[in-house]
């Protein structure tokens, strides 16, 4: 990911966080708000309740009054049932009064001077009737007359003012506060919301720059493949070609080799025909110098007894053969699997379905004579069957067996097994004996062309194992070992179950 790309995706998610944490404010702010406009509201309500309970208060004190005066005037039944239930509602409602304003510690008190008023007044009232009741009307309708200035009345008349007053107050302030909530609860809301659509719209920007860079990358992405496929297709094919090169290369130097080895080989046989000679002579000149007769031919004669330095001479002459005869015969060799890589290398594989141990169990017949020698057992376990090239694998199974046979600990008796699994469209084979093992840190060195670990006296040159490689990783495969000193080795094959051949030659490259 670039530098770019990166502080995109970090600035998306500081707004998405941005985003979330405004929505969380505006909603615990909203839900505050409205929480307190419905208090506000409820207190302006509570307002105009009071407001009305004390009209509905003077109202029944008007209602008793008036009914008080009919009464007196006309001693109507009626009149003085109308004043007995205004005057009955009355305490009621001072009572309601009162606990409506109890938050209200001056209406408290306005309250209380009402209820006196009220009941003084109510007193008057009660009189007054009592006073008809008595045959008394004249006095009683003097008395109510003079009585519209009494204190009582004036203190009703004037605290219900000062109530109103005070309700008219709360309610101006209360109506203002619970004004401003809703302004401000407005104001949050509006103003979350378009945090919110300012950072939906960056966010959107944001957004469509990276699907814009997502798909300028996947174009270039898809422009990359194909030219990579193109440049892989050129690479493969300049390898195939190099290796193709190589190879014949490798033939023609090992062909050319062969001819001068064989003049070689030729005039070493000379020497050593000329060398009987050479020294029959020399043996028959010393001898005639020493015993003085004549001699016969001495190319006819057997060759004398040499002695002292020409003895000497002799030996070192026969050393010198002998190690450039080995060494002719070494050269001979190397050539001769060099000849056989290279032909091997030119051999079209052809994939056919194989039974494994029918295979590996004509493998083991015929090393049969070599295991009884080295006392030894080969046992072939439960193989699957593949499809695979069968020469190759034939030469994969000989050379491991092989190689099992030639390195076995001397004096215990060998033990060679064979066997194999499958496992998600592999074949897996072992090959494990309990022979001299290999040291660790020659593990890679056994698959090294003409390299060679261990204690050297069996012969080979050391190109086995690197071929077996080379042809498993033809046939698509894998090839390790797993080993120790004096205990033993195992050699794991993997193996495609059905190989098509088409990555004969992506491999070939490889081994190039």
């Amino acid at each position: 990911m670039t530098q770019v790309s990166r502080r995109r995706s970090t600035l998306q998610t500081l707004l998405l966080s941005a985003g979330f944490f405004v929505l969380v404010a505006v909603s615990v702010a909203s839900v505050l708000l409205v929480n307190k406009a419905r208090e506000d509201n409820a207190l302006v309500v509570h307002t105009v309740e009071v407001e009305s309970q004390v009209a509905s208060l003077l109202v029944d004190i008007r209602r008793a009054e008036s009914a008080t005066r009919a009464y007196l005037l006309t001693s109507a039944p009626q009149y003085l049932s109308e004043y007995r239930s205004a005057a009955a509602a009355l305490p009621a409602a001072l009572g309601h009064l009162q606990m409506m304003t109890v938050d209200n510690p001056a209406q408290v008190a306005n309250a209380a001077k009402l209820r006196a008023a009220v009941e003084q007044r109510l007193a008057e009232f009660a009189l007054s009737i009592e006073r008809v009741n008595n045959n008394d009307t004249a006095t009683s309708v003097d008395v109510l007359r003079k009585s519209t200035s009494t204190d009582a009345l004036e203190a009703i008349a004037r605290i219900g003012r000062d109530m109103r007053t005070e309700e008219d107050r709360l309610l101006a302030a209360r109506t203002a506060t619970a004004d401003r909530t809703q302004v401000l609860a407005s104001s949050v809301t509006i103003a979350g919301s378009c945090m919110v659509l300012a950072l939906a719209a960056i966010s959107l920007v944001l957004l469509r720059q990276s699907s814009r860079a997502r798909d300028d990358a996947e174009a270039k992405l898809r422009d990359s493949n194909v030219n990579l496929e193109t440049i892989v297709d050129e690479r493969t094919a300049d390898l195939r070609e190099a290796n193709e090169e190589i190879q014949r290369f490798a033939y023609i130097v090992s062909h050319d080799l062969r001819s001068p080895l064989v003049n070689i080989m030729g005039f070493t046989s000379e020497l050593e025909e000329l060398r009987g000679d050479i020294f029959r002579r020399i043996a028959t000149l010393n001898r005639t110098a020493s015993l003085a007769p004549a001699m016969e031919d001495a190319t006819d004669a057997a060759e004398p007894e040499l002695e002292g330095s020409d003895k000497q001479l002799s030996d070192e002459f026969n050393e010198s053969l002998g190690f450039i005869k080995s060494s002719i015969a070494k050269m001979d060799r190397l050539i001769s699997a060099i000849l056989n890589l290279t032909r091997e290398g030119r051999r079209e594989f052809k994939p056919e379905r194989i039974d494994l141990r029918e295979l590996i169990d004509g493998i083991v017949k015929t090393v049969a004579h070599q295991a009884a020698e080295a006392n030894a057992t080969v046992e072939i376990g439960a193989l699957p069957d593949i499809v695979s090239d069968r020469l190759a694998l034939e030469q994969i199974f000989s050379n491991l067996i092989d190689n099992a046979l030639k390195y076995l600990k001397s004096g215990v008796p060998g033990a060679i097994a064979i066997e194999g699994r499958t496992k998600l469209g592999f074949a897996i084979f072992e090959v494990t004996d309990n022979g001299r093992g290999i040291d660790p840190k020659d593990h890679q060195r056994i698959f090294d062309l003409f390299r060679r670990a261990g204690t050297q006296d069996k012969p080979g040159q050391g190109i086995g194992l690197a071929h077996v490689r080379a042809l498993v990783r033809r046939l698509g495969g894998t090839m390790s070992v797993a080993s120790e000193l004096h205990n033993g080795s195992t050699f794991t094959i993997t193996l495609p179950i059905k190989w098509s051949g088409k990555n004969a030659g992506r491999n070939r490259d490889k081994e190039s």
